[in-house]
């Protein structure tokens, strides 16, 4: 099968009331799924989701994002997501996101690392043949986003935290713990001033073990200074570290 010109998909999608808070401004969370909705959608038209490779006894499954707000879009607004496969590396594969207003003025970019999973033995597997043959069509390294390869803080004191517990309806269709409540729970820890008042800006995050149903998870908060907090999710039943993360935020006042 020949392979596309372009392989990027652009969504386009409205801010529903669903994806709001109490100021009418999308939460981190929602954004989040939209860009992986795109992504989704792109793997789809490659023929490269999870069901057409379910033959091949192989998975996606996200590593490493790193995301950049410049503004939360608002309640109706229309907004574009761009999302690009962006090249391969050993075992790696990168992918990028970028979402417009109705202006094209850019609201937020992530770049994010990828590896795939041999579902039978829950174990990384190399990239197959078939699927580094799309590195044709991707973009140049200097035409795509920075990859996210500095290391994060070492997480060593709790200044908050919340329990949370894996439900069903918190599974994806990979049957472990959808990449976007990592992310949720790790900001639900948050305290209460922040949370009201601060707009996130940064979001790194490293993804390590999969959060399985039933799995009780506590989520901690480290604060480094006024503005950067680190996160990690924990596991209770055997204090594994299922994600790490460092948050950016702004507060009222900041230039």
């Amino acid at each position: 099968m020949p392979l596309k010109t372009t392989i990027s998909y652009t969504g386009n999608y409205s801010i529903r009331t669903y994806e709001i808070d109490s100021r009418k401004i999308a939460t981190v969370p929602a954004l989040l799924k939209l860009m992986h909705e795109a992504a989704m959608q792109n793997v789809i038209e490659l023929k490269l989701s999870v069901w057409d490779l379910e033959p091949n006894q192989i998975s996606w499954v996200l590593m490493r994002q790193h995301l950049k707000i410049n503004r939360l879009p608002v309640l109706g607004e229309k907004i574009k997501v761009l999302t690009t496969p962006a090249g391969f590396e050993k075992v790696f594969t990168y992918r990028d996101y970028k979402v417009f207003d109705e202006k094209d003025e850019i609201l937020a970019y992530s770049s994010s690392t990828w590896l795939l999973m041999n579902t039978l033995e829950r174990r990384i597997t190399r990239i197959p043949g078939f699927i580094l043959e799309y590195q044709k069509a991707m973009p140049s390294p200097s035409d795509s986003l920075p990859r996210p390869t500095s290391k994060l803080p070492k997480f060593e004191k709790a200044h908050s935290t919340k329990t949370f517990r894996v439900d069903w309806h918190d599974l994806d269709f990979n049957q472990h713990m959808s990449n976007v409540f990592y992310i949720q729970w790790m900001l639900e820890a948050m305290e209460d001033p922040m949370i009201l008042k601060g707009k996130l800006k940064v979001l790194d995050i490293l993804y390590k073990m999969e959060g399985r149903w039933h799995d009780d998870l506590v989520s901690e908060v480290q604060k480094l200074d006024g503005h950067t907090f680190l996160h990690r999710l924990v596991r209770n039943q055997d204090g594994k570290e299922l994600a790490l993360a460092q948050s950016k935020w702004a507060l009222p006042g900041d230039v």
